[in-house]
């Protein structure tokens, strides 16, 4: 009897754990788009002050906020992809991904649906569409992702980095993609990023770009870092942790 007590207690925790988790998730992701494509309907109604300099700068400064605020608390993966390459790298229990993927996606829904009620239908609700051919914005989101998600599994996962830096490193490596290669693919590297916005203001074009390239970029870079690091550096700190949900 005290045995199946102690699980019912154990397993009432776990869901009071993932669900804290999933919530931090949202507010990430919500902060995430809300400032974002908040800064890209801002700049055209201003006739372009804040600049793609701005704007570049904005999605960087808040995603390196949203990571030091929720790090400790979900990981502050704040992207879909990224949920899913620690998945494929062993970093993150296959059995959670529904509810990460589940928070980030409403969270970035809900952050277009709160901006369309204060701004109106702007700048396509900062939708990301590709300036040039859709093979070109591909080839870009997949590198682009691919070398954030090298950037994230290194501060992240790997005892050997300095975890103090991890915002500092992850938000730089967001501007700096944003800001040179925003104009052409928007610099998306992030599904929900891209979903949330296409979703509230229904412009669909060529956002399945937007859901590959960076599943693709951030698979592959979680997979090479693996490597890269060999077994015998890794820490199962992330699965454990991660895992307590």
């Amino acid at each position: 009897m005290l045995r199946k007590f102690g699980r019912v207690v154990s397993g009432r925790g776990n869901r009071v754990k993932m669900l804290k988790k999933s919530v931090a998730e949202f507010i990430g992701t919500f902060g995430l788009v809300f400032a974002g494509t908040g800064a890209i309907m801002i700049n055209q109604l201003m006739d372009g002050q804040l600049t793609q300099l701005g704007v570049g700068l904005t999605f960087g400064l808040m995603v390196g906020a949203m990571v030091f605020a929720t790090g400790h608390i979900s990981g502050a993966h704040i992207n879909p992809a990224v949920t899913i390459a620690f998945a494929v790298s062993r970093h993150f229990p296959w059995k959670n991904l529904p509810y990460y993927l589940a928070a980030q996606l409403a969270g970035a829904a809900s952050a277009s649906l709160v901006l369309l009620a204060i701004l109106g239908d702007v700048a396509d609700m900062g939708a990301t569409l590709p300036s040039g051919s859709d093979l070109q914005s591909l080839g870009l989101e997949i590198v682009l992702t691919f070398f954030l998600m090298f950037v994230i599994m290194a501060v992240a996962t790997d005892v050997r980095a300095v975890g103090q830096g991890a915002a500092l490193a992850i938000g730089g490596t967001v501007a700096l993609e944003a800001i040179f290669a925003g104009p052409i693919s928007g610099a998306s590297m992030n599904p929900a990023r891209s979903l949330g916005p296409a979703l509230v203001g229904w412009t669909w074009s060529s956002q399945w770009l937007y859901v590959v390239g960076p599943l693709t970029g951030a698979a592959a870079a979680s997979l090479v870092y693996r490597w890269l690091r060999g077994e015998e550096h890794y820490s199962g700190k992330a699965d454990e942790e991660e895992g307590e949900g």
